[in-house]
């Protein structure tokens, strides 16, 4: 492109030096030598007006008194009737240039200039005109370079942005070059590497999420399969097998949920649902793993709440929440609920060491964690809460007390305390 754009403008220029060239030089040739001639004829009319003082006054006309008058490179000769030809300077060889003035005494005066001035006049004038010629050659060179690199080299960067979106490295550069149609694809650029940079964290962050709360579930999962085969009581497989299917039912909700995330994270498919039936089926589900580990988990408070959420994210908060304390907390875990307002308050706490002051509030960040986990799950946990309207926040450090607070709905009138009877 570079070269192109100096052959481009080279060539204009050329063109242009051309065309003004020749005719600047016919113009000055010509106008030198009309130049010349007016400078004869000038010249012979002078000295033909000093040959007629001298002769109105009778004095003599001589060679030294004409020459005295005249340049050395000019030849002139003067012609008195009945007087011999006065020549003064030498004759010029070759082409002359020659003009002839009348006396009023009946003289004549003819001046000649060799016609080689004039053309050495000529080759001077060619001389500077070919001299601006070449500079003007030259400027449109350093000017067309200058140009092509300002044009050139934006391109250049364009490129290399390109190539770096192509391989996968989406930081937008924010360079300008001055040129508005330049600049206007690197703001496409920057929007694209935008875009693909946040395409890239969705993707990363579902990957995290789905295997973070994939986890939990495939893990319950196992253990109903291996308490189904250690056993041979039919009741006991039946009993594990119901179990597994209603995991693998909230399985498939959380694979739904984490696609519905990824497509629009602010979509919600929040309904009003029983919190004890959720509270109910965290238990079922954690108490062979903290049975496991030595310790025990327990619910209390009020009881028939009916929130507005999805189930199944709701779940998972738990889940979460749950897992965080059978991994950093210690003792027994306790799930409270409570209504506060128009309100519904889960606790989730333990008698474990607490929250590290360190952390304080940046526990819900991603990547955040006091030992060894991948730092994500109270993320996550939040990210669920607030998708339906709810919240999570830690409510206590030392001990740690977690609360989801969830939007209450009233609850579902007995049809029997409608109507001023209890059925039994």
């Amino acid at each position: 492109m570079r070269r192109r754009l100096i052959q481009s403008t080279l060539a204009v220029v050329l063109v242009v030096i051309a065309v003004f060239g020749v005719s600047l030089v016919i113009v000055e040739t010509r106008t030198i030598t009309e130049t010349a001639k007016e400078r004869v004829e000038s010249e012979a009319v002078r000295l033909a007006s000093i040959v007629d003082s001298r002769l109105l006054v009778e004095d003599k006309v001589t060679a030294e008194i004409i020459g005295d008058q005249m340049p050395d490179d000019r030849y002139a000769v003067v012609r008195i009737p009945g007087k011999p030809p006065i020549e003064v300077g030498s004759k010029p060889d070759g082409d002359v240039i020659s003009a002839t003035a009348p006396g009023e005494e009946g003289e004549t005066v003819t001046v000649q200039e060799p016609r080689s001035s004039v053309t050495e006049e000529v080759g001077r004038t060619l001389l500077i005109i070919g001299f601006v010629a070449l500079l003007a050659v030259i400027a449109a060179v350093l000017l067309a370079i200058r140009q092509a690199n300002r044009l050139a080299s934006p391109l250049t960067d364009l490129a290399e942005t390109a190539e770096r979106l192509g391989s996968g490295d989406p930081r937008p550069r924010h360079r300008r070059y001055g040129v508005p149609e330049l600049d206007r694809v690197a703001d496409v650029l920057d929007a694209s590497a935008e875009r693909i940079a946040r395409m890239l964290t969705a993707e990363r962050r579902l990957a995290a999420d789905a295997s973070h709360q994939l986890r939990t579930p495939l893990t319950a999962l196992s253990m109903r399969l291996e308490e189904i085969t250690v056993t041979d009581d039919p009741d006991t497989v039946k009993e594990e097998a119901t179990i597994a299917l209603a995991q693998v039912e909230r399985l498939t909700d959380v694979v739904e949920r984490l696609l519905t995330n990824s497509r629009d994270p602010r979509t919600g498919s929040a309904v009003t649902f029983d919190l004890d039936e959720v509270i109910k089926q965290q238990l079922a589900e954690w108490r062979p793993a903290y049975r496991s580990a030595g310790r025990a988990i327990v619910t209390s408070g009020k009881r028939n709440l009916r929130a507005v959420g999805t189930p199944g994210a709701v779940a998972q908060v738990l889940a979460a929440l749950i897992e965080n304390s059978l991994m950093h907390g210690g003792g027994t875990v306790a799930l409270r609920t409570r209504v506060t307002g128009n309100q519904v308050v889960v606790e989730v706490t333990d008698e474990g060491p607490g929250v590290p002051a360190e952390l304080g509030s940046r526990i819900f960040e991603r990547a955040i964690s006091g030992r060894n986990s991948t730092g994500i799950g109270l993320a996550v946990a939040r990210d669920l809460a607030e998708a339906d309207g709810g919240r999570l926040e830690m409510l206590q450090a030392k001990p740690p007390v977690f609360g989801l607070f969830l939007s209450r709905t009233p609850p579902r009138k007995d049809p029997g305390e409608e109507s001023g009877r209890t059925v039994r």
